[in-house]
């Protein structure tokens, strides 16, 4: 197989992710409709792709006990994140949350490169750090000051941070022995399995204009969220995970940035644009870096 098949996987989670950052606001600021609906609309779009990964499969699951272990794990960290995540902003500023939660890789480095021993050469290296540079830039937006939010926000936006970037450690540990079918199966259960959890956490208006079409518009963006983590799955397991997480963490708010500018007419701010340039550099130095060559 192709030594560089993980860099396609990691780039198509990084397109499907893109679009989805781009347009997943709008049928929450068109129509009202809560993060947490989103969130149960998003889990149950996770079975398409899952049904699909799975026939490929031949219909086979792996059922033991250390792929279980290792998918609940995967599973509840992404989808338990995402819901630690909306307490998250019910209670503290976005602009300070999501450059902390950006930085999750940096748990996945980490990890990976003590307990599994993985290394990159010098251009990988330089591609890691020029990608953890650009990542909070993304994020970035002028606000005033965090003391009158308290510290309950932080400490959430802390904990998403380490349930995404064990995830993502996870991810790739799992590869080892668990076909990367499974390993998505156990994270569409794991996902459809707090689906009572995010509607508990939903705030429902007393009047809405929701209809099926609404349900419909925000699943054909969710879908491209499944469809990314999906092939993140793969990345991981082609891929080093020191190399696939900052490339898809940075690369999919780039895509996102692009998109933005190009269709929905929206000029980043300067603080973008330099991650835009960053990231940009951080991908093609990650793609040039030989598999062979390690420091």
């Amino acid at each position: 197989m192709n030594k560089k098949i993980w860099l396609l996987y990691a780039l198509v989670t990084t397109l499907t992710w893109g679009v989805w950052g781009a347009f997943s606001n709008g049928v929450m600021e068109k129509h009202g409709f809560p993060p947490t609906l989103v969130y149960v609309v998003w889990a149950v779009t996770m079975i398409i792709p899952g049904v699909v990964v799975i026939g490929m499969n031949k219909w086979k699951v792996q059922f033991d006990k250390k792929s279980i272990l290792y998918g609940s794990i995967i599973g509840f960290l992404g989808a338990g994140g995402q819901l630690l995540l909306f307490e998250a902003l019910k209670v503290g500023p976005a602009y300070l949350i999501f450059p902390i939660i950006s930085i999750s890789p940096v748990v996945t480095i980490s990890l990976s490169f003590i307990l599994l021993k993985e290394r990159t050469g010098k251009l990988g290296i330089i591609g890691i750090v020029l990608a953890m540079i650009a990542l909070p830039l993304f994020e970035y937006t002028k606000g005033g000051g965090s003391n009158e939010f308290g510290v309950l926000w932080f400490v959430l936006a802390i904990l998403v941070l380490s349930a995404w970037g064990i995830q993502a450690y996870f991810m790739k540990l799992a590869n080892k022995n668990t076909d990367s079918g499974s390993i998505f199966f156990y994270m569409t259960v794991t996902s459809l399995l707090l689906i009572p959890v995010a509607l508990l956490m939903t705030d429902f208006p007393g009047t809405h204009n929701w209809g099926l079409s609404v349900f419909l518009e925000t699943a054909g963006v969710q879908i491209l969220n499944s469809i990314g983590a999906l092939c993140l799955v793969f990345a991981y397991r082609y891929g080093k995970a020191i190399v696939v997480s900052p490339l898809a963490n940075a690369g999919a708010p780039l895509m996102t940035a692009i998109i933005a500018l190009i269709i929905l007419g929206d000029m980043p701010p300067t603080t973008k644009i330099i991650g835009i340039a960053l990231a940009v550099i951080a991908a093609m130095l990650i793609a040039l870096q030989p598999e062979d060559e390690k420091v």
